[in-house]
């Protein structure tokens, strides 16, 4: 099984960033993946002893154990809050298991959903039904306040480097869409970072979430802002983040679907969004 890798940060920096509210020059974007147009009819579950959820520990922002030890995340409070809008909340249990027990677990009926991150490929889909997906993590640039850099960024890093990390999705995707541009390969996130903050490079493009937490910590030193908007591909960056179901249970698919739009037009998931990407990804 295959899941979208996380950023590993601090979880007592993720818990104050979490928790904090920020001075944003920068306007932050929701992201909204569904047409208003679209219409799904709210399931009626009465016959469902319990909504389960599965999830993992280790995939920070989404999922992790707090500083009072308890499952907390985006995953956790976007669970509870669409077992809210089916009307299940005092049905509604999340468990919390290694990666490589979930789809298992999940199999032998010992949930009803899979919230962490499971990569929606075309083997995937063979075993597991997916909802409709409710985030995407676009590629983003970021570069110094002091670089005079402005979008769009095709032309602003004409004759400038971006430092990009050695054997990433996005390595690959800026040689494709910016072949005539400069890229400075890295090991890792650190020292492309390093070398932004020396001023040995203008840009570093990489993964939005990354890059969101980098520039709220006391690493970053206040040095930097996000460039242009977001850069999506699903070649490259993967199919997003969905919920992941047992095979042939069709109104549980609608029900997810139902109930993540409806937390879409309510305002639950930008709040949701607000509270765990301050910065946003877009």
């Amino acid at each position: 099984m295959k899941t979208i890798k996380p950023f590993k940060i601090s979880l007592v920096a993720l818990y104050i960033l979490s928790s904090c509210s920020f001075s944003i020059a920068q306007e932050v974007k929701i992201p909204n993946f569904w047409d208003k147009n679209e219409r799904f009819i709210k399931p009626d579950l009465p016959t469902l002893p319990r909504m389960r959820f599965l999830t993992t520990t280790d995939f920070p922002p989404f999922n992790f154990i707090d500083r009072k030890k308890r499952l907390s995340g985006f995953h956790i409070d976007l669970a509870r809050a669409i077992c809210n809008e089916l009307g299940v909340l005092n049905r509604c249990q999340i468990q919390a298991l290694p990666w490589d027990e979930l789809q298992p677990a999940l199999e032998k009926g010992e949930g009803e959903a899979i919230i962490a991150g499971v990569a929606i490929t075309k083997e995937q889909r063979m075993k597991l039904d997916f909802s409709r997906t409710y985030l995407h993590i676009p590629g983003r640039f970021i570069t110094r306040k002091d670089s005079g850099l402005t979008a769009p960024v095709y032309d602003a890093i004409f004759k400038k480097k971006t430092g990009v990390i050695k054997g990433t999705a996005h390595e690959a995707y800026f040689a494709k869409i910016f072949a005539n541009r400069t890229a400075e390969v890295y090991a890792t996130k650190e020292e492309a970072f390093n070398a932004l903050q020396k001023g040995d490079i203008e840009t570093v493009f990489s993964d939005a979430l990354s890059l969101s937490f980098w520039l709220s910590s006391a690493a970053s030193k206040a040095c930097c802002v996000f460039l242009d908007e977001a850069f999506q591909s699903n070649h490259y960056f993967g199919n997003g983040l969905s919920i992941a179901l047992s095979k042939g249970k069709p109104e549980l698919v609608q029900a997810m679907n139902y109930a993540l739009k409806e937390i879409n037009q309510n305002g639950k998931f930008s709040e949701l969004y607000l509270r765990y990407f301050p910065l946003g990804l877009y």
